[in-house]
C-alpha cells in the first residue's frame, strides 16, 4: 500500500462515483474563476466555494476570520465530522489552497480528488451543468483550533531569517514559480492575472523548484511517490531542514507544501502566502535575479 492511500489525503475519482450520495461526504470544487469551471460543468452534487469571494477577508489582504469560516461551512451543508473531498480548476491549486485553510483551521478529514477536474474530464465521467449549487440541510460547524504556527510563515519571519543566515543553513525556502519568474524575467505568467508587484526576481537564497514537476501533465495527477521523492531530493530540499513554499499569491505555493508534508511526509513544511506579491512590493525587501539562489 502507497504513502498516500496509508495517509488517506488523497482520492481517485471510483472512490468519489462511490461516495456521490454518502450524506457524510462533501464533495466541493474550489475555483478561481467559477465562469470557466463550475458554472460550465461540475461533479454532481458538488458544492462551490470560490477562492476570492469565499475564502478571503472582504477586508484584509488575509483569509475569513473563524466564525466567517463557520457560516461558509455551515451554508455548504458541512459539519466537524463531514469527509470533504476538494477539486478544482487549475490542477486543483486553490483547491489544496483550501485543503491547506481547512488543515490550519483543524478540520479532521479532508481530501483532495487526484487530477480534479482535468481527469474527471478525460474519463468522461458524469457531469452536472450550470451554476445552480445543490442545497443540503445547513451544517453545524465550530472552528476548534487555530494552527498558523505549524502552516503559515509571515514576510518578518522571512526576513529575519535572510538576516541571521538561517537561509540553506536550517530553513530551505523553495520557489515553486516557473523558471522566468523566478530569474525576474517575467513577474506574473501571462496566462495569469498579474497582482502587480513592481520588481521581478526571488528571495535571497530560495532554491527554485517549479510546482509543475509534480504532476503528470495529462492527468493533472500527482506523479508517484518514488519519483516525487528524486524529484525534490535532487533539488536539495531535504527533510531535516524547515522547509518554506512560496509563489505569487499562495496557490502553487499550497501545492508543493502538500507534496512536501502530505505525500513526502516532511515534518516542517509551511507556506509563506504573501509570497511574491507581497515581497516584491514592500520597499527596502532584498531581491535576488538570475537563475542562481
Amino acid at each position: 500500500m502507497s504513502q498516500v492511500q496509508e495517509q488517506q489525503v488523497i482520492v481517485d475519482n471510483k472512490w468519489v462515483l462511490d461516495h456521490l450520495k454518502d450524506e457524510r461526504v462533501r464533495i466541493v470544487e474550489v475555483d478561481y474563476d467559477p465562469n470557466t469551471a463550475y458554472n460550465v460543468w461540475h461533479i454532481p452534487g458538488a458544492v462551490l466555494v470560490r477562492w476570492r469571494e469565499d475564502l478571503r477577508h472582504p477586508v484584509l489582504r488575509d483569509f475569513i476570520e473563524p466564525s466567517q469560516f463557520e457560516k461558509l461551512m455551515e451554508s455548504k451543508g458541512i459539519s466537524n465530522n463531514t469527509t470533504i473531498v476538494l477539486y478544482g480548476d487549475y490542477n486543483n491549486w486553490f483547491a489544496v489552497y483550501a485543503f491547506w485553510l481547512f488543515k490550519s483551521y483543524g478540520h479532521d478529514d479532508v481530501r483532495i480528488l487526484n487530477g480534479g477536474r482535468t481527469k474527471w474530464a478525460k474519463e468522461n465521467l458524469p457531469t452536472e451543468q450550470g451554476a445552480k449549487e445543490p442545497q443540503y440541510p445547513k451544517g453545524s460547524y465550530k472552528v476548534k483550533k487555530v494552527d498558523w504556527g505549524s502552516h503559515r510563515a509571515f514576510f518578518w519571519e522571512i526576513l529575519q531569517k535572510i538576516t541571521k543566515g538561517e537561509v540553506g543553513r536550517t530553513t530551505i525556502l523553495v520557489d515553486v514559480r516557473s523558471p522566468k519568474e523566478y530569474t525576474g524575467e517575467i513577474r506574473a505568467p501571462p496566462e495569469y492575472a498579474d497582482e502587480q508587484t513592481q520588481v521581478g526576481g526571488h528571495i535571497p537564497g530560495a532554491v527554485s523548484f517549479p510546482w509543475a514537476q509534480a504532476v503528470n501533465p495529462d492527468t493533472g495527477e500527482f506523479k508517484p511517490i518514488d519519483e516525487l521523492r528524486r524529484l525534490v531530493e535532487s533539488t536539495g530540499i531535504t527533510p531535516e531542514k524547515e522547509i518554506i513554499t512560496y509563489c505569487r499569491i499562495g496557490e502553487r505555493a499550497s501545492h508543493t507544501w502538500f507534496v512536501l508534508k502530505y505525500l513526502l511526509g516532511y515534518p516542517a513544511v509551511r507556506v509563506y502566502d504573501g509570497s511574491w506579491a507581497e515581497w516584491g512590493n514592500i520597499v527596502g525587501a532584498p531581491v535576488k535575479k538570475g537563475a542562481e539562489p
